[in-house]
């Protein structure tokens, strides 16, 4: 049941939901990742985020109001505490008072501990494994508990002694009771403390029975109560809940666990929370036992029995596991593997009360066994552990998320990295710390001086892995070393030369210096602190060898997969890319190093598609020219394919490359991407009508891509010397020759220019429904989370057809707190709420995003286009205000746009200036208006501020008039109207 904070129920119906409920529950005022919540309500698999989502919005409607908030990344249920979190905070209480001697206070918080039981936990998810988990959890630290309380209640002499001191029978209970539990000392001390008081109120020796009670104690031999060794740890522990209830459960339903992972993935740190946290269950004891000291496989049964204070002898650690229910930790099994496993399986197959946690490297391989991974920490994990440990070391630290996060997320989330980072920051800042990850192996050193020597250390803590290894092993692993991304068996055979590579793979991960990728098919990854090692051990002519088979090896796959990408089947081999990214990316670093032009260039000219549907044009553009700055002494295979690809990506990246000595470059190609080179030069030089008579020359083309890509760069050609109904014509035929190649990238990005035409031309629903296909398209190549521009777009198409609330709803969900908006995007939103706001007359909302834009800009690098359109806001602001500064900011913002060049954006500076001439010389001001319209193409009769302005301007002029002097503007060309919109400014 669910109550509130002030006694009310809350009715929470279906099973599902309710466990969704007591997920989060489990962790109240904590982030739960998203991930986290579907893998505990769907663990055999199922719907996934959206079904989440769908709970989520049904358990909220359930709560209060605020309690169930969405942060990035999950969810948090916004209280204080739990029922469950208060027990486990009042027994631990109790439990440490025990432990210092207060036994009155360990009673009272043990007492209300489990005063917070109202019968079985989690009932209501029964049957969903993490509850079961959890609820055998909570009960183990239930009887813990109680066992705990009666501990205390009969040090203490409660039940009834303390209520009726003169009475013998209750002493002579107490007292048995005392010796039973193996508190003899505690006993005796009762009985003498009685006798001192029977003395004193009534003069009188104690009865027969405490008499006797007494004398039994004094008979009895000395008796030694086994509880175990576990320690109680220095620091905290930190994540882990899912791994914890896990185990548990694991060891209610069988008898042999192994916990196993890389080094520094807390493994012991696990394995001891958790026989802390069961030590209730096992009146026999928790038992750690350390086998990293162990040099002999013979050596085992011995440690275990040293551990238990037996000589050594099997048949003695069968007698003595085989009374009570007894855990067993062996701790750090690799090097001795065979011998843990054979003494484990001795063990179980002969005490039946036993049960065996073991951490190892790799597997046990025992019937029976059941095997947790342990995983790195998760990211919210990871920075909480960083946090704490240099809060330790470093008084007053001041947590920078972004910065740790980083910093965690390149130490592969292993906590003893972290931990020895965190240790850094005694000597160094927090920046200088992430600066030098690169160099990790020497960096994280100085751990604990307590700790042996291989967890002092990261490199000794991966060394003593690879030291497990034998030699071919480690020559095959340092040869993988080479992968900065995902390994599958096949890449592995051609970079190591081993041909059933699949084997050894599956051996590294057995010994946890492979990770294991979920797919259909094999696929591996080595965790880059492993990697770092391999590469130092990697000798010089076996590295350069490997780095040379990895760059063949991954260009050969760019070279097969590039004409794919522009037909139907696409999106096979976008995601086989996707799959390789990094391996692809340092192939061709690699190529640039070494300065293989040939490979280099090669490697460009296959993945420039490739990154062109990615949609970072920008970087795109970035690497194409990395790779044809190498230098060449003569034409290279891929040449104009990669300049073709370099060329179109700076164009839509809005990149300004007039003075570049590559776009002179017209090498002679039939690929599709080399048709782009002259008519995209011509879009930077700033020459439409020789773009425009290239492309007359090469259409029509018999590969449709090509023929689609050139009337979108005609399109854009006409565009911007103001032809918009032959731009429009091309948009139409670009849009056939995509959907006819089966490319949905491009498809994507006409279909958004063609709504951009639309809205202009008042076809608002047709705008829309472009849109969302253009959405529809991205999110089928995996960009769900970069739509950014057609969001913006969407919903300026819905305020220009009247529906501004949803506009503004979806805008303004674009610029929450914890969106993740990228920048770019974040400008164009906070740019369209600004204008939203100042059409509907609230300056002052639209001065403050409009500066929220400013700061997003000065942030981060842009398009001028950008700042273009921020300054004709301002302007557009000064003039409401009859501010002089008007007029600075418009002259900016057109000399932004035009020299970038983007005559559309230059049009809305001339809607400022137009506007600015408004009062003083109307009818200038409606020649202005008709020169903007040229800039744009059209006359954008439905933009709020040209409809304002041409209300007014045909009120004041009448419609001739009106008419007469737009129409002088818009007789003249884009130079005339340029040079017209400057001079009116000059006139001001």
């Amino acid at each position: 049941m669910a109550v509130t904070d002030r006694g009310n129920d809350v009715a929470v119906r279906g099973t599902r939901l309710r466990a969704l409920l007591i997920r989060l529950a489990l962790e109240p005022g904590r982030t739960v990742t998203a991930e986290a919540l579907v893998q505990a309500l769907w663990p055999e698999g199922g719907p996934g985020v959206h079904a989440l989502q769908a709970l989520v919005s049904r358990l909220r409607r359930c709560l209060p109001d605020g309690r169930l908030r969405s942060v990035p990344g999950g969810y948090v249920l916004d209280v204080d505490s739990v029922d469950g979190s208060e027990f486990e905070r009042l027994a631990g209480e109790g439990t440490r008072a025990l432990r210092d001697g207060d036994a009155e206070g360990a009673a009272h918080r043990l007492r209300e501990a489990l005063g917070l039981w109202r019968g079985d936990v989690l009932a209501d998810a029964a049957g969903i494994p993490f509850a079961d988990a959890a609820a055998v959890r909570y009960e183990a630290l239930r009887v813990a508990a109680i066992e705990d309380r009666v501990a205390a209640e009969l040090r203490i002499g409660v039940e009834p002694a303390a209520l009726h001191p003169l009475r013998e029978r209750p002493r002579a209970l107490l007292i048995e009771a005392l010796h039973e539990s193996g508190r003899s000392a505690e006993a005796l001390a009762v009985f003498e403390q009685f006798r001192a008081l029977l003395a004193e109120e009534l003069g009188a020796d104690p009865g027969t029975g405490p008499r006797d009670a007494y004398l039994a104690v004094l008979r009895a031999a000395p008796r030694e109560q086994v509880r175990g060794n576990l320690r109680v740890p220095p620091t905290s522990f930190v994540g882990r809940e899912t791994e914890c209830a896990w185990v548990a459960r694991a060891l209610w339903d069988g008898r042999l666990v192994t916990l196993v992972g890389p080094g520094g993935v807390g493994k012991t740190r696990l394995a001891a929370k958790v026989g802390a946290d069961l030590s209730g269950r096992f009146p026999g004891g928790v038992w750690l036992v350390e086998l990293a000291a162990v040099e002999e496989a013979a050596e085992v049964p011995g440690a275990v029995a040293g551990v238990l204070g037996l000589r050594d002898g099997t048949n003695r650690l069968v007698e003595a596991l085989s009374a009570d229910e007894t855990l067993i930790i062996l701790d750090n099994c690799e090097h001795v593997v065979d011998a843990a496993a054979g003494l484990a399986d001795e063990l179980l197959g002969t005490c039946p009360s036993l049960r065996v946690l073991a951490t190892s490297r790799e597997r046990l391989g025992v019937g029976g066994e059941a095997l947790c991974p342990v995983p790195p920490l998760e990211a919210a994990s990871s920075v909480e552990l960083f946090a704490e440990r240099a809060a330790a070391v470093r008084p007053g630290f001041v947590v920078n998320g972004e910065v740790i996060g980083e910093i965690c997320r390149r130490l592969d989330g292993l906590p003893l990295a972290i931990e020895l980072a965190a240790a850094r920051l005694r000597s160094m800042p927090l920046e200088q710390l992430a600066a030098r990850l690169d160099d990790r192996l020497r960096l994280l050193t100085g751990g604990s001086r307590a700790a042996l020597p291989r967890h002092r250390t990261l490199r000794a803590v991966v060394g003593w892995s690879w030291d497990l290894l034998d030699d071919a092993e480690r020559r095959f692993a340092e040869s993988l070393s080479v992968f900065p991304g995902t390994i599958t068996p096949e890449s592995a055979s051609k970079v190591t030369g081993v041909e059933d590579a699949l084997d050894v793979l599956d051996s590294l991960v057995d010994r946890s210096l492979l990770q294991a990728v979920d797919g259909p098919e094999p696929r591996f990854r080595m965790l880059e602190t492993i990697r770092e090692y391999g590469l130092e051990r990697l000798a010089d002519a076996r590295a350069t060898e490997a780095r040379a088979r990895h760059v063949q090896c991954f260009l050969e796959l760019a070279e097969r997969a590039e004409p794919h990408l522009r037909r139907p089947e696409q999106l096979t081999w976008l995601a086989l890319l996707m799959e390789e990214r990094d391996n692809l990316l340092a192939a061709l670093q690699h190529a640039v190093d070494e300065g293989d032009a040939e490979k280099a260039v090669r490697m460009g000219a296959a993945l420039a598609t490739f990154w062109m549907i990615q949609g970072d044009h920008a970087e795109a553009a970035r690497r194409l020219r990395l790779a044809l700055d190498v230098p060449r002494r003569g034409p290279v295979p891929g040449e104009a394919a990669a300049l073709g690809g370099y060329v179109f990506n700076t164009v839509l990246s809005g990149g300004d490359a007039r003075d570049d000595p590559l776009i002179g470059e017209h090498p002679e190609s039939g690929h599709p991407l080399a048709a782009l080179i002259e008519p995209a030069a011509a879009l930077l030089n700033d020459d439409p009508a020789g773009g425009v008579a290239v492309i007359d020359r090469r259409l029509p083309n018999p590969d449709p891509w090509t023929r689609a890509a050139l009337h979108l760069m005609r399109a854009m050609l006409n565009g911007n010397r103001g032809e918009m109904g032959a731009a429009g014509q091309d948009i139409a035929a670009a849009q056939a020759g995509f959907r006819e190649s089966g490319e949905r990238a491009g498809l994507a990005l006409v279909l958004t220019f063609a709504a951009e035409m639309q809205t202009v031309d008042g076809r608002f629903a047709d705008a829309v429904a472009a849109l969302e296909e253009s959405v529809g398209l991205l999110r089928e190549l995996g960009h769900g989370g970069d739509t950014g521009m057609q969001r913006v777009m969407l919903a300026m198409a819905r305020a220009r057809s009247g529906d501004v609330r949803k506009a503004r709803d979806e805008l303004s969900a674009m610029v929450a707190p914890g969106a993740a908006t990228p920048s770019r995007y974040l400008v164009q939103a906070r740019l369209a709420l600004g204008d939203l706001a100042r059409h509907d007359g609230d300056e002052d909302e639209a001065r403050e995003h409009y500066a929220a834009a400013g700061r997003e800009l000065d942030r981060v690098p842009s398009y001028p286009q950008f700042r273009s359109l921020l300054e004709a806001a301002r302007g557009q602001l000064a003039i409401g205000r009859d501010d002089p500064a008007a007029a600075r900011h418009l002259r900016k913002a057109l000399t932004l746009a035009a020299d970038s060049p983007d005559l559309p954006i230059a049009a809305v500076a001339g809607y400022g200036i137009a506007r600015l001439r408004a009062t003083a010389a109307p009818p200038k001001a409606a020649e202005a208006l008709g020169a903007a319209s040229v800039l744009r193409g059209a006359p954008d009769a439905f933009n709020p501020d040209v409809v304002r302005l041409t209300r007014r301007l045909r009120k004041d002029l009448g419609e001739r008039a009106y008419r007469d002097a737009y129409d002088r503007g818009r007789r003249l060309d884009v130079h005339g109207a340029l040079a017209l919109l400057h001079d009116q400014l000059r006139r001001r």
